[in-house]
């Protein structure tokens, strides 16, 4: 071999080291600020919803160091123009604001209202819990707006899948659920 192809073959090699030096990053970068996130707007102090840009920040990660825009907010398009403060928030804690942290949390170490069957954190192949209102009515926290979560959690009560698939049928179809009291099981 000569020279030249050795000279080359050690640029391909530096080359590919360094490309992966700087991927490394940049997918972490993707995967952390990636999903819905809720966070207090600067200017109305609520609950909104937000998305980051995740391919831009790791595009920025894998380039010199992440940029952080807005791609989505649930106060557009009106305030579409705003000056993004909230990205701080993101900032500082990007893991307590993502919506399936928050809506995790919430769940862990509650117990379903109708049955008592304990709930734990959220695993994403489960079925998720839902959320059981005043009225008796059932809704799975995934139909729920993001920014509605906060209020939500301070009027529902968390019950099991099983419970919610019961609930919506005995809502749904009236006509075909006959009630009976509880009788306990007597010994014989």
């Amino acid at each position: 071999m000569s020279i030249t192809v050795l000279i080359a073959i050690a640029a391909l090699a530096l080359a590919a080291g360094l490309f992966i030096f700087r991927a490394i990053p940049g997918v972490r970068a993707f995967f952390d600020f990636r999903g819905k996130r809720l966070i207090t707007c600067p200017e109305t102090n609520k609950a909104e919803a937000v998305d980051v840009d995740a391919v831009e920040a790791g595009l920025g990660a894998f380039l010199s160091e992440p940029t952080l825009h807005l791609k989505e907010c649930s106060r557009w398009p009106e305030r579409q123009n705003c000056g993004q403060e909230c990205l701080k928030q993101i900032e500082a804690d990007p893991e307590n604001c993502l919506v399936w942290n928050i809506v995790s949390r919430w769940y862990e170490g509650k117990t379903c209202a109708l049955c008592h069957k304990p709930l734990g954190r959220l695993h994403h192949l489960d079925h998720a819990p839902a959320l059981l209102a005043p009225d008796r009515k059932t809704v799975e926290w995934t139909d729920v707006l993001p920014q509605q979560l906060p209020d939500l959690f301070n009027t529902h009560k968390p019950i099991c899948w099983n419970c919610h698939v019961t609930e919506t049928f005995r809502r749904v179809h009236p006509e075909l659920v006959t009630e009976r009291e509880y009788e306990p099981k007597r010994m014989r």
